[in-house]
């Protein structure tokens, strides 16, 4: 058997095609995304835009297949990169982005597949309900319910490996927390690429100070995720996340970029987790965008940055067998 090499360090400078692509971003998306409302016609026109932006700038991994899945009010898809065993007891489950209104496994169906495709792993992506249509606590409901769903299919928690970006990170994180806290079972890992922390975007907006984000504004996101949070108690530890239990967590992965405003929530997580035990990985990816691992087409960074998750998730799952080998 041909070991895989392992994947070289986090980059100290970005390329010239992503540092091209951010100014591009800039003049263009950043400036369109100031204008998009928040009635049901600028809720549309963002679903349509980022559903575009994901196509064209994603790449689907030849030889790709997809499984549909509706079952029991779990809804999602198994995405199976090509030549990744379907019969795998290991499992990624993967929390899509983007600010808890947009997107769906369709969208993030090429990031799956290429993430499936260098894990090995097969990937169930969960199509959790999105705001307006269904505010808090859906998707955190929906998260619960997907896990569940996979431990009765028989999936030992020591062998799944959460993933989650953007608003997808921030159910990640809360999902780790508040699972560590009440005694309940664990994944071996958690992954998560420019996730948001703060549902508030005071940190984003600090952050934004420093340097502008090509993309969107914190006072814009901070209202696309209100569609999500409106009327909800901001006490809820599945909205403000409580990092009492990090120490009884699963390692985490964190990745975000140097162009984007969530490199501060990235940053305040691993401070916040890492302080109360737990342990945590934070890497600032120089120059790059939100969830850049999903733009392949942009630069080199994203199968680069893959390649350390693929590295992150092996280590992990060899960890959680070698602890539970040692538990029992």
């Amino acid at each position: 058997m041909v070991e895989t090499q392992r994947a070289e360090p986090v980059p100290v400078s970005a390329s010239q095609r992503s540092r091209a692509a951010a100014l591009a971003t800039r003049v263009m998306l950043g400036t369109f995304t100031q204008f998009v409302g928040t009635g049901p016609s600028g809720v549309r026109l963002a679903r349509r835009t980022i559903a575009t932006l994901m196509r064209a700038f994603g790449s689907m991994p030849t030889g790709t297949t997809i499984e549909k899945v509706d079952a029991g009010g779990v809804r999602g898809e198994w995405v199976y990169g090509p030549g990744v065993d379907r019969t795998s007891a290991r499992v990624v489950y993967f929390l899509h982005g983007s600010a808890y209104m947009m997107c769906s496994p369709a969208t993030h169906r090429s990031l799956a597949a290429r993430l499936s495709q260098i894990t090995g792993l097969p990937a169930f992506v969960l199509d959790y309900r999105l705001a307006p249509e269904h505010r808090f606590p859906a998707a955190a409901d929906d998260v619960d319910a997907g896990w569940e769903w996979l431990i009765a299919r028989g999936y030992d928690p020591a062998d799944i490996a959460v993933v989650g970006d953007s608003a997808g990170g921030h159910l990640a994180a809360a999902f780790l927390l508040n699972r560590a806290a009440a005694q309940q079972s664990l994944p071996a890992c958690a992954v998560m690429f420019s996730p948001v922390v703060d549902l508030t975007f005071g940190l984003a907006a600090q952050q934004e100070r420093v340097r502008r984000d090509p993309m969107v504004s914190a006072a814009r996101a901070r209202r696309l995720v209100e569609l999500y949070t409106v009327g909800a108690d901001f006490q809820d530890p599945r909205l403000t996340l409580r990092y009492g239990s990090a120490r009884d967590c699963p390692p985490v992965l964190v990745q975000s970029g140097g162009a984007e405003m969530l490199q501060a929530d990235a940053r305040h997580f691993a401070e916040n987790f890492a302080a109360r035990g737990g342990v945590v990985t934070n890497e600032l990816w120089p120059e790059q965008m939100h969830v850049f691992q999903a733009l392949p087409r942009l630069g080199p960074e994203p199968d680069a940055a893959l390649r350390r998750v693929r590295d992150f998730v092996a280590d992990a799952f060899d960890l959680s067998r070698t602890e539970e080998g040692v538990a029992s």
